[in-house]
């Protein structure tokens, strides 16, 4: 594997966890291996890995454009893994009203009802 391939599963385990990151690698098949390689190497490994925005603000930033473009089914993990980032539920509030601004309010909508649902599911964990 490549030094990107390392740093994206390093990067991936740090923003996600390990639990996730070990759910996933198991899951693997033979017919998602090339995907899960490419999206370890180029999202985790090149985009997540590069200093210049911190985890805190990609985390944001991530979680705006899946509302923003309707891609909610990533949403719950996202915010998840703002317990690893430091992105705070006001922070999370903030990205998904420029949501509301720039991309609508019902992808905003859609998006706060999930981060509500999964930030409760999360406090209960740790209760």
């Amino acid at each position: 594997m490549s030094n990107r391939y390392d740093d994206g599963m390093a990067t991936r385990r740090k923003v996600l966890g390990d639990a996730h990151v070990d759910r996933a690698e198991a899951g693997k098949t033979a017919f998602d291996v090339p995907f899960q390689t490419m999206i370890t190497e180029g999202a985790w490994g090149t985009l997540w890995s590069d200093p210049t925005i911190p985890l805190r603000e990609r985390s944001m930033l991530t979680l705006a454009l899946l509302a923003a473009t309707g891609n909610f089914e990533e949403i719950p993990m996202h915010v998840r893994a703002t317990r690893n980032t430091g992105a705070s539920r006001e922070e999370v509030m903030q990205a998904f009203l420029h949501v509301a601004v720039y991309a609508g309010v019902p992808k905003a909508n859609h998006a706060i009802k999930l981060a509500k649902a999964t930030f409760a599911e999360m406090e209960s964990k740790t209760k």
